[in-house]
């Protein structure tokens, strides 16, 4: 085993690189999770735990400390890029009524912003007495705003906040000493549970799978503002829950997918380009109604990973991030997998 694969940890290439086939699923599903009892569910389950996963995966890669021009370059230059390309897809192409809007991301460039924001007040942040409280006091208190939701991802940046905030604290020793037979037994039986409480449950069928997106306002959702923070607070217990019992389970072995996980950036910004596509130029999407158009469809949100994982989309993303390097280094493009860096 040559040394850059001795140093990958492939649990959390495994589950970033699950993680990203179900942003995918999640995304495609959208418009049709309504059509039939297999895709509600998977919506509800997806919703629940994917983007909780991926950001306390993201906060554990996140202790280094990073110099604001760091961030800069590798985050808010490719947030803007991506915010043009997006605003040429909608209007060339699409024929979308939009306009620039660098202040309201557009899809999913939202996470790219609160990345930067995360780690950039994470350092100070962390230094406050009870830090971990606050942030979650803060993420129910937003509920409460009347601030428009998609304002700098605001409302997204400060919900999601918590979990970033546990993965930044979390060391890798504690999954090693959890990762034990028994634990992961019941770790299989906690979400065989949650599997069945999803299907059988009649209360969260009450509730919209939006709760889960930490984008809207409790009058949005229809709801009074302490059965608002109630349910977030529901929220993340079953966020945090879920997050640590697939870690718990997920295989810590090289698989064939695990190059996926050291490649999500690029597969993250295509699917959007890709769904927007699907979304504003077609109705296939809203049409998804029996079992096997269910299946097609799934299958492809798996195969659109493996091609949003191209070493040419890599290779994009890669200089889009050193579009501006740091003085006296030269970036090198076209990493393998084993390299590359986008994945933290």
């Amino acid at each position: 085993m040559d040394t850059t694969t001795a140093k990958r940890d492939f649990l959390f290439d495994n589950y970033k690189a699950i993680l990203i086939v179900l942003v995918i699923m999640g995304h495609f599903t959208d418009l049709n999770y309504g059509n039939n009892a297999f895709l509600y569910n998977l919506k509800w389950l997806i919703s629940s735990f994917h983007m909780p996963a991926f950001i306390y995966i993201s906060g554990y890669f996140s202790k280094r400390r990073h110099s604001l021009t760091e961030l800069i370059q590798k985050l808010l230059i490719p947030y803007l890029v991506y915010e043009c390309v997006y605003y040429a897809l909608y209007t060339f192409i699409l024929h979308r009524p939009t306009g620039l809007y660098l202040l309201y991301p557009k899809f999913s460039l939202w996470y790219i912003l609160a990345l930067f924001a995360w780690r950039l007040a994470t350092p100070y942040f962390k230094k406050l007495p009870g830090h971990m409280i606050l942030a979650v006091a803060a993420g129910l208190l937003i509920g409460l705003s009347g601030m428009k939701d998609n304002f700098l991802s605001i409302p997204r940046i400060l919900v999601f906040y918590p979990y970033f905030l546990a993965g930044y604290h979390m060391n890798r020793e504690f999954f090693t000493r959890m990762r034990t037979r028994r634990i992961r037994i019941l770790s299989a039986a906690g979400l065989i549970f949650a599997a069945v409480f999803l299907v059988a449950d009649p209360i969260h069928k009450g509730y919209d799978p939006k709760i889960c997106y930490g984008r809207y306002n409790y009058h949005y959702l229809g709801q009074a503002p302490l059965e608002g923070m109630l349910v977030r607070l529901i929220c993340y217990g079953a966020g945090f829950a879920l997050t640590f019992l697939i870690a718990f389970i997920i295989t810590e072995k090289r698989t064939f997918f695990s190059y996926l996980g050291s490649r999500t950036m690029p597969i993250y910004i295509f699917h959007g380009l890709v769904y927007s596509c699907f979304k504003y130029g077609s109705h296939i999407l809203q049409n998804i109604n029996t079992i096997p158009e269910t299946t097609l469809l799934l299958a492809f949100c798996t195969s659109l990973a493996f091609i949003g994982s191209s070493d040419i989309l890599v290779r994009i993303t890669d200089r889009i991030s050193h579009l501006i390097p740091p003085s006296g280094n030269r970036p090198s493009f076209g990493k393998s997998y084993r390299e590359n860096k986008n994945v933290n």
